[in-house]
């Protein structure tokens, strides 16, 4: 009596766990849908990543209702009355489940490949944008400084720059609070320990600093190597989300497809056998 009221609160329990995972999910799913954007692309790379990352759930929840019923129909729990028969609806909803997975495996790679294809062009437009709008002020800074008081402030600027350097050199204490400081970059601890001992590198370096076409160089250096960053950032980002939605959704649809496929194709034995039995 006690194995069999055991038997009976496992199967109800595996049962009810099971309904309740498969229900979950559909409720996410209609809760994912909205807002009900079908024609924006990004709206589907968000609903396909969140229904494969979820889409373990009712495959639980159907080894668990299976699991339930396998429990009912033992020995022991043969000869009580059975509830409504549920496994030829999960079978059904299996089997659809593993079609919109399978469907999801195609459609989810080619809408990363032309969301990746889209923000590489977005890249390269503000690349391009920032290089011209750079080249610009530089363009019109060059114009100023070629005139006789654009000359004498760039004289004036580097007089003064040196002046701090070297007065920063000269006073010990400074000197190694700025080789000692987080706050200054590691080219400038590197520029003042070289002009510790040769003056003339942080003329030169000073030069090089307040020089047009070595700040353009530079700068439209650092433009190019961000772009290139976010380019490869873009298709990393592309690349994994490709291959990790793409291969769950497949093993989420071949996981399906066995279990309703199979299932269906059992039930229709039984049933055959049946006809057949009462035939006889």
């Amino acid at each position: 009596m006690v194995n069999r009221f055991a038997s009976l609160n496992t199967g109800l329990t595996l049962k009810v766990v099971g309904i309740i995972c498969v229900l979950s999910f559909f409720v996410d799913f209609l809760i994912l849908l909205l807002p009900f954007q079908p024609t924006d692309r990004v709206w589907q790379i968000n609903l396909a990543t969140a229904l494969v990352d979820r889409g373990i759930v009712p495959l639980v929840g159907l080894g668990l209702l299976f699991a339930g019923y396998w429990i009912d129909n033992t020995d022991a729990a043969s000869d009580r009355p059975q509830a409504i028969d549920l496994r030829f609806p999960t079978l059904i909803v299996s089997s659809i489940l593993g079609l919109m997975f399978l469907l999801i495996f195609p459609l989810h790679l080619n809408n990363v490949n032309q969301a990746k294809t889209q923000t590489l062009n977005r890249i390269t437009q503000e690349a391009d944008q920032a290089e011209n709008q750079l080249n610009s002020r530089l363009s019109q800074l060059q114009a100023q400084l070629n005139t006789e008081q654009g000359k004498a402030q760039l004289e004036q600027l580097r007089s003064q720059t040196k002046a701090q350097f070297s007065e920063l050199i000269k006073d010990e204490q400074k000197y190694k609070q700025a080789l000692e400081s987080s706050q200054i970059p590691a080219n400038i601890k590197e520029l003042l320990k070289k002009a510790k001992t040769d003056p003339q590198v942080l003329d030169k370096a000073v030069e090089q600093q307040t020089d047009i076409q070595t700040v353009r160089t530079q700068q439209v250096s650092q433009v190019r190597q961000r772009r290139e960053d976010a380019e490869k950032q873009a298709k990393d980002t592309a690349w994994k989300s490709g291959l990790r939605i793409g291969i769950s959704s497949l093993l989420l649809s071949i996981g399906y497809m066995i279990i309703g496929w199979t299932g269906l194709r059992g039930m229709g034995a039984v049933q055959g056998g049946k006809s057949r039995a009462t035939a006889r």
